[in-house]
Order: structure tokens, then sequence, then C-alpha cells
């Protein structure tokens, strides 16, 4: 089962979320008149939180240039237990790209925040991707009522600075494109793409899940300007302070070989006041995408712990 909900986030843009898989089974609390005990938390049904039983909420935020379904295998083994929720962010996967909308620090949480409280899902465990785990730390600061359990994967607290915009503006510059095949895609970036130390199939994989066929070829479903102007608002600043402001159970995540480093890591945890480490062996920076079973093995313990 692959069940999309739309909900409204910051501006009125239209975000995408998606189930990609039925939660688990609960008992129907006494006097549900169905009999079913209603799960989808779908807006427009009349219930509202804490009306029902409810599976607990997992929401999930891919980073810069993901999108929601590089999260389904995740939200699938999540589903045994939880009600898992991948969010495709302004300007990603199948979530609106207006121009004129802002894409700001601001903006990414205050979507997330949205999406929570449109889903039902609070509190809930939030984990992200990169950018995601930023827009996640961010919101479990701002909002602790919402967010029960974090979870940060491969995301740096540092400053990254100007010299590190350049190489991506530089590297967005150097694709192909358009790709004339998805073999292609999976080619440049597994193989050719000169960010590739040595051959990555799973990262060529990743970047074909962000490829739409267009008239001349495949292209990126997300503008490149729009992902330079999202990545601006964070690259120049560091985000230490925010971790200390995030009070429930935290967990740093890194790919052994991945950008953030094991000191860095174990600084995060360090300042998070709640704050535990796992790091997986053999994974860059698709931690999730790169060891699926690993990561599973990092993160489905805390969750255990952060839900019970």
């Amino acid at each position: 089962m692959v069940r999309r909900i739309d909900v409204s986030g910051a501006g009125g843009v239209r975000l995408a979320a998606w189930e990609f898989a039925d939660s688990p089974k609960i008992d129907p609390p006494r006097g549900d008149p169905s009999g079913t005990g209603n799960l989808s938390g779908d807006a427009g049904t009349g219930t509202t939180p804490g009306e029902i039983e409810r599976a607990p909420g997992v929401l999930l935020l891919h980073g810069l240039m993901g999108r929601a379904s590089h999260w389904a295998p995740t939200a699938r083994w999540l589903s045994e237990r939880h009600r898992a929720v991948a969010l495709d962010q302004r300007g990603h996967g199948q979530s609106d790209k207006p121009p004129e909308a802002a894409y700001t620090r601001g903006a990414y949480v205050e979507d997330a925040e949205a999406a929570l409280e449109q889903l039902g899902l609070g509190p809930a465990v939030l984990i992200g991707h990169a950018m995601g785990a930023l827009t996640a730390w961010q919101l479990a600061a701002k909002r602790p009522d919402l967010v029960r359990g974090l979870v940060i994967c491969d995301m740096r607290a540092s400053a990254l600075g100007a010299a590190s915009q350049r190489e991506w503006e530089n590297w967005f510059k150097a694709w192909p494109v358009p790709f004339a095949t998805l073999a292609d895609v999976r080619k440049w970036f597994g193989e050719d793409d000169p960010w590739v130390e040595r051959p990555n199939p799973s990262r060529g994989e990743f970047y074909a899940e962000v490829m739409a066929e267009s008239p001349d070829g495949w292209r990126p479903v997300f503008e490149p300007e729009q992902m330079l102007k999202s990545r601006e608002t964070w690259v120049y600043d560091a985000h230490w302070e925010e971790l200390t402001q995030v009070q429930c159970p935290a967990l740093v995540v890194r790919g052994l070989d991945g950008e953030l480093g094991r000191a860095e890591s174990q600084e995060m945890v360090r300042v998070l006041p709640n704050g535990q480490y796992a790091e997986v062996a053999e994974a860059g920076h698709l931690v999730h995408y790169d060891q699926p079973e690993a990561w599973r093995a990092a993160v489905e313990p805390f969750l255990d712990e952060a839900l019970r």
C-alpha cells in the first residue's frame, strides 16, 4: 500500500506526504462504533488527535535533492510497529516548487511542523538525513511538545562556508543534463561524477530516483537553483545552539565514510542533553541507502527506547 496525503505547508505551499505501508493494527478503543480503530488520521475525517488509539508516529525527512521515496524501505520496517510518514519537502519530489516561495530554514521547519499537526503524528520521532536532519533538530528545539525522539543521520552542526557553496554551484554546472537514459544517470552519479572516489552503485540508484523523463531526456525533478537557495540559508552558519535546546532523546548516526566526521559527531552527542551515538561501517553519506540492514540495526534499538 502506498498512500499520498497532501499537507499545506508554510505560505500555503502544497506538500506531498507518503505512507509506504499500512500502520500496525491496534485494538479499537472502547466506544469506537466502527470497531475498526481507524489509524489513518486523514484530514477531513472529523477525528482529532487523542480520540483514538494510534500507532506511535514517525516523520521521515530526506536531505537536499532527495525525496520521500528514498525512505520507502525504512518506512516499511518502521510500519511494523509505528505509523511512518515520509515528506516530500518543498521544492522536492511531488511537492510544489513555486519559484516565488521561501526556501529558508524557517520555511522548512514550519513545513515539518505543519505536517506533524495536520497528520496527527505528534508527539513523534523525527528521522532526518542531511538537511532533513537539520530541519528535524531545529523543530525539536522549537516545538518539544511535538517531538519525542530524534534521529540525526550524517548532518554536520558546524558551518561549511562560502567555499562549500561555490563547490556545489560548480558541481551542478558539471552535470551532463539531459541524460539520455536512466542507465546514464546511474553511471554518471555512481562512477563518472568527479565527487565519486570509487564506484558506488547505490549513489547511482539514489540519483536515478530523482530524475524524470522530459522530451529531450532525463532531468532532475527539482530546480538546481532552488537547491542552492535552500542550501545557502544554512551553509554559512553553525547550528550547535539549537542542538543544546533539544530535550528529547537523540541519536546521531554517521556513515564511516560519510560527510560527518567522528570527532564532530561525538561532540554533537556531548552537546545534546540526551544524545547517543551510532556509526555504520561501509557506508558513505547515504547511510540508509548504502547499508539498509546495518542502518536498521543502528536505529531500531533507539526507537524501541524512545517510544517506550
